[in-house]
């Protein structure tokens, strides 16, 4: 054997060696593409249940939403009404009430000075320079200076 034939017999075993390596290492990629594909299939098989249910879960919100829009609207235009019912209650009846618990009280009022007026009567007060000074005290002088 010549050296030739050995080396071209260490190519051929590394040749094989290698052969077998990419084999392997094909025979497991083969597996884990048919995996993810099984993986792909069952999250296909699961996701489009679940976007139906999140389609009609939004669909159902939006429904809802609209309702209560509705709602709000039609509250606002209620308030905007009793707003209204009163503001009118309160011009209508409002004045007049107010004149006759007015006129009602100065009634009471001097009803009360009448029964009272022959009973007790109030002294007068004389104001000198914004203050107030009974009519007990109006002709005396202060006591103080005729006592030194």
């Amino acid at each position: 054997m010549s050296g030739g034939e050995v080396a071209g017999i260490l190519v051929a075993v590394f040749w094989a060696i290698l052969v077998s390596f990419l084999a392997v290492a094909l025979a497991r990629l083969a597996q884990t593409l048919k995996a993810t594909t099984k993986l792909v299939a069952d999250v296909t098989d699961q996701a489009v249940p679940l976007l139906a249910d999140a389609s009609d879960a939004v669909r159902s919100a939006q429904t809802q939403i609209d309702r209560v829009d509705a709602i709000a609207s039609d509250v606002q235009e209620v308030t905007s009404n009793a707003s209204a019912l009163s503001t009118t209650v309160a011009s209508t009846f409002g004045g007049p009430l107010v004149k006759v618990a007015a006129f009602g009280y100065g009634v009471r009022r001097a009803i009360g000075r009448r029964e009272d007026e022959p009973a007790t009567k109030t002294p007068r007060r004389t104001v000198i320079v914004g203050r107030t000074v009974p009519s007990a005290r109006r002709g005396k002088r202060n006591t103080r200076d005729k006592k030194d």
